[in-house]
């Protein structure tokens, strides 16, 4: 019983924790204008630095930072005052809280499900739980992007890549029930890939955008 509880509530606060959108709260106090009305419509960091400049980008990112390992770190001190684990993975209860914390961010319930595409707090997320791992994913993003300057790009490549690279460092360091971690990240991956649809199609095309740190109008 006292694993259903803890279960239970990881799922619920972790979603309502992510449906908690940055972009959208710190682009409404710093410049009074909901960022998805401007640019690309994506409530996300991206978007914001393209739209409304570095100083809200950076304020964005600060708080997507905090919201994502707060939330895993929440959950996870919580089963562990519980006593609980599941499966012999101390790593399960993380996942699925940054499972929901990133489902929450992407269909936010305060907005009409309408979110940003959740890669920085997939990222963040994921460094909280499995540093090594994370890293080694976000090095794919870092290479496509500078290589290629598209984050888009990049995102999808690093979440492609990303259940692969769990299995294989969390076999290499014997995790148990490693195959549960693989399904969490297949499925975060799944969720990145497609809510960056219209990005392949841009990408396929050659119209998608690339990045610039030069803001641009706000008009």
């Amino acid at each position: 019983m006292t694993k259903i509880f803890v279960l239970a509530f990881t799922v619920l606060f972790s979603y309502l924790f992510g449906s908690m959108n940055s972009a959208i709260v710190v682009c409404r106090i710093m410049q009074g204008k909901d960022i998805r009305e401007y640019g690309s419509n994506n409530a996300g960091l991206t978007n914001v630095l393209r739209v409304f400049g570095k100083p809200t980008a950076i304020v964005t990112l600060i708080v997507d930072l905090i919201k994502g390992v707060a939330a895993v770190l929440i959950c996870k001190y919580v089963a562990i005052g519980f006593d609980v684990e599941w499966f012999s993975n101390p790593l399960f209860i993380s996942y699925i809280a940054g499972v929901f914390v990133i489902i929450g961010h992407v269909f936010p319930l305060y907005y009409g499900f309408r979110g940003g595409k959740g890669v920085l707090l997939t990222a963040t997320t994921l460094l909280a739980i499995d540093p090594l791992t994370c890293g080694l994913a976000l090095s794919v993003f870092v290479v496509i992007v500078a290589a290629t300057r598209y984050v888009s790009l990049g995102s999808i490549l690093a979440a492609t890549s990303y259940p692969i690279i769990t299995f294989i460092t969390q076999s290499m360091r014997d995790y148990d029930s490693v195959w549960m971690n693989v399904v969490c990240t297949s499925f975060i991956a799944l969720l990145i890939i497609v809510k960056h649809r219209s990005n392949i199609s841009r990408l396929l095309s050659k119209t998608e955008s690339k990045l610039s740190f030069k803001s641009k109008s706000k008009e």
